[in-house]
């Protein structure tokens, strides 16, 4: 077992909101279905880098192996060998309920009259208080501190009650409240689910030639990797159920109403997974055409902060007409590290990550594009360091809206009053990062680039209205419920999206 360590301090920290989760699930008899989840857990590290874990499922019984750290350190041969079945689910996870402990890591496995029953969970719950409360009435005993257990055990006691695992899911779904997209394994089969508003994703692919052998994934990067066929998403509302008789499909809901992260087509997933029948990465570049139209700059260069800006300056480079060059490079081999500089290196700036050109950039008029700022303290760097390499001015282009909001529904945004955006104007941002000027892409833009209908989405992020509703005990644990008189939150009256649909609520 590896050891815990402290968080980076916040000014070491990614300027990103941080990973959700992935999971992924697979019922394939005759395979090495451990060592398939491996790979796709491996196509999905980007979404989770604390802790992995591994499910499988035979007969009546249950195998399980999770520990801290990334998948290829948690992992060997000899422990993918010793996890038999033809069932299995698999997690990557990044802490946003629970603490980052092992006790906290996915799979979770639980008891139930009908045998073990895995859940491995991407997204968060709002009332798990609520659902804690009442399985401990019932003297159900937690492992761990996580909202995912508490989905685990809620479905466990409806068995016990009497329900099959069908109806004891859709029992447990319906006493849940946030964001959830689950793979769920049991000795009979897989399941998959998504939460009534779909809010994190969740696809499903099938195996080449086998019609009863599928696979479910965050992402169809998942898929891909072990070469699975994508095959459609789990619907919000929606509950699969795959065994040898095939899959089939229950809507658990009665009123689903798709609400999708936007940050997961903005960031969050792979460019090359496909979400609306195309990749993230032709959307990504829309959007950076679609910034190049509403924010156009005179410079010489256009650079991206890579690598998740780069499709977005593309596509500025390319509507803009302006030369694309690469002004930074990162180092792909770094993760979190835990080694703190020292006081000379943090002093000068340390470049663990990103390392400009001087000879490209040298004497260049420099606009650098990125997907979105959260902080603010790695721009505000990455610009120092721009112009000690020689570039005469540094203009910054975000491809998405500020971000005003924090998130509660499984990616770790920081409270609103660390968010460089919730109290602060973008002429007020423009002069703290340094540059030579700052423009956001507007949220209709953004909206408009998806091609779908903007209430299809949450984007709670952008405008504090939250899909589902948050209580005022949630709220004061991240949001700034008193903002002070004459604070600007970066947009003008002109700049409000639409009024949310009626069955929203406004966060603050």
């Amino acid at each position: 077992m590896f050891p815990s360590f402290p968080p980076s301090p916040a000014d070491e920290r990614t300027d990103k909101p941080e990973e959700a989760c992935a999971v992924f699930g697979i019922y394939a008899p005759g395979e090495d279905v451990a060592t398939m989840t491996y790979f796709g857990l491996y196509a999905l590290q980007h979404r989770g880098q604390e802790s992995a874990g591994i499910a499988t499922f035979e007969d009546d019984g249950a195998h399980l192996y999770k520990d801290m750290g990334l998948v290829t350190r948690v992992f060997n041969e000899g422990i993918l060998a010793r996890l038999a079945g033809n069932i299995a689910i698999g997690h990557t996870r990044y802490s946003t309920t629970g603490s980052s402990l092992v006790e906290n890591a996915q799979p979770a496995v639980v008891e139930t009259r009908l045998g073990p029953l895995g859940l491995a969970h991407n997204g968060n719950l709002v009332n798990p208080e609520e659902l804690r409360a009442a399985l401990e009435e019932d003297n159900f005993k937690f492992l761990s501190t996580t909202d995912s257990e508490a989905i685990a055990l809620a479905i466990a006691q409806e068995v016990n009650g009497g329900a099959d695992w069908l109806d004891g899911a859709v029992r447990a779904f319906k006493r849940c409240r946030g964001a959830f997209s689950l793979a769920i394994a049991t000795p009979a089969g897989l399941m998959g689910a998504r939460d009534a508003n779909g809010i994190r994703p969740l696809a499903i692919g099938k195996i080449a030639g086998e019609p009863t052998r599928y696979v479910l994934a965050s992402e169809t990067a998942g898929l891909d990797i072990i070469g699975a066929e994508f095959v459609r998403s789990v619907e919000p509302g929606e509950l699969v159920w795959i065994t040898d008789a095939g899959l089939s499909s229950v809507k658990w809901s009665e009123q689903p109403d798709s609400k999708l992260c936007v940050f997961e087509m903005i960031y969050f997933s792979r460019p090359d997974s496909i979400v609306h029948d195309e990749t993230l990465y032709s959307y990504r570049q829309r959007l950076g055409a679609q910034l190049a139209r509403e924010s156009p700059v005179e410079t010489d260069l256009v650079i991206p902060i890579p690598d998740s800006g780069t499709p977005a300056a593309i596509g500025f480079a390319q509507e803009s007409g302006i030369q694309f060059a690469e002004g930074l490079i990162k180092n792909r081999y770094v993760g979190r590290t835990f080694i703190q500089p020292t006081q000379h290196m943090r002093e000068v700036g340390i470049r663990v990550k990103l390392n400009p050109l001087k000879d490209v950039l040298a004497g260049k008029r420099v606009v650098m594009v990125d997907d979105s700022i959260v902080r603010g303290t790695t721009s505000r760097k990455i610009v120092q360091a721009l112009r000690e390499a020689g570039a005469t001015e540094v203009h910054m282009r975000v491809s998405s809206p500020p971000v005003t909001h924090p998130c509660f529904y499984g990616i770790d945004t920081d409270n609103q009053d660390q968010l460089i955006a919730s109290q602060n104007s973008v002429a007020e941002i423009e002069a703290q990062l340094g540059v030579d000027s700052l423009a956001y892409l507007s949220w209709e833009g953004m909206m408009a680039m998806t091609r779908r209908d903007p209430n299809s989405f949450c984007s709670a992020c952008f405008t504090g209205r939250y899909p589902v509703e948050i209580s005022d005990r949630l709220k004061r644990t991240k949001l700034i419920l008193e903002q002070p008189e004459g604070i600007s939150t970066g947009r003008s009256d002109d700049d409000e999206p639409e009024p949310a649909p009626q069955g929203e609520t406004v966060g603050v």
